[in-house]
């Protein structure tokens, strides 16, 4: 179903599809499977770019959280016996300290659109529907690409007259479509395992731990509606899956969670050496003067010891 207020989103992305593929096609037949498969690819990419500074400023909310921990479990131990104040108090702490509890949201709710106009012109596409601005030849340059031989607008559930129309084998078809939705709730389960797992250490007694755990085992089963999305939207979602989980590891990696030392004091752990960081490198430590030099011993020149004779002035017999 079409949202007409998304009109003018839906004819962007179609206009930046057009253009990518056009860029490949100076180098890769226009209808050739990789051509798209890279032109999907770079515009998930261009997309996941396109909102990072949301990310950061969830990542960056999130830590605050992670700081405000400790104080966080002494005002729900505090007012155990009333949650209604527990939760005025909580809230309180992290509105002082600009912290937002929502803030995960921030690049759920910015993709959503996207994956909205992603599936809606796909489906123009499997459709045969030359719209949002896109020509007959790019229509038809979509239908005739084949990904690991599995035509770009099918679906799983597509009839195998219609597969064969597209030139293409139903079994292997089936097959691989198959396979890019396992990968799909794999890379789901994986990233937000990741998250899951970071907020629970992070908050142990988090009244949401069992709830978040559930939503972590479930979250998965969300890749089987994908079974009835066309194999370009769903080789989108499995990269869009693959960024979040690098990104993920690569922000964790480097911002490591406080830990407290024997002293009660929250001390930050220095960055692991994961393959990301290795990538991109650690952060730098603040710069610091380097050690003065050692001062120079002074050594006191003592008067040699003379023999008794000649302090006394007497000659020795």
């Amino acid at each position: 179903m079409e949202l007409p207020f998304l009109n003018p989103l839906y004819t962007a992305v179609a206009w930046v599809i057009t253009q990518i593929h056009a860029g490949y096609s100076l180098f890769i037949p226009s209808d050739n499977g990789f051509n798209w498969a890279l032109t999907i690819i770079t515009l998930t990419v261009l997309m996941r770019l396109l909102i990072f500074p949301l990310f950061m400023k969830q990542m960056r909310s999130s830590r605050k959280m992670q700081e405000l921990a400790p104080k966080v479990q002494e005002l729900r131990k505090k007012y155990k016996n009333d949650k209604q104040r527990m939760n005025q108090e909580v809230m309180a702490l992290y509105q002082g300290a600009g912290a937002n509890p929502l803030g995960g949201c921030l690049p759920v709710v910015a993709q959503f659109p996207i994956f909205i106009s992603m599936f809606t012109v796909l489906r123009a596409i499997a459709e045969d529907r030359p719209s949002f601005g896109m020509t007959r030849e790019l229509v038809d340059s979509a239908r005739a690409a084949h990904i690991l031989g599995a035509p770009l607008p099918a679906t799983f559930f597509t009839g195998a007259s219609e597969i064969t129309k597209f030139g293409a084998d139903p079994v292997i078809t089936k097959i691989v479509l198959a396979v890019f939705v396992a990968i799909s709730s794999g890379t789901t389960f994986l990233t937000v395992r990741q998250s899951v797992t970071r907020s629970m250490a992070q908050m142990p007694d988090n009244p949401m731990a069992q709830q978040q755990k559930i939503l972590m085992y479930i979250s998965p089963l969300f890749a089987i509606f994908s079974l009835n999305f066309p194999l370009g939207l769903i080789l989108y979602w499995v990269t869009t899956n693959l960024w979040t989980l690098s990104q993920q590891h690569w922000f964790y990696s480097r911002h490591p969670m406080p830990v407290v030392d024997e002293k009660g004091n929250m001390v930050t752990p220095p960055p692991t050496n994961g393959i990301f960081t290795k990538l991109v490198g650690k952060p730098k430590a603040a710069s610091e003067p380097p050690p003065a030099a050692p001062e120079p011993k002074i050594v006191r020149q003592q008067p040699t010891r003379q023999p008794r004779s000649k302090r006394t002035g007497s000659k020795k017999p």
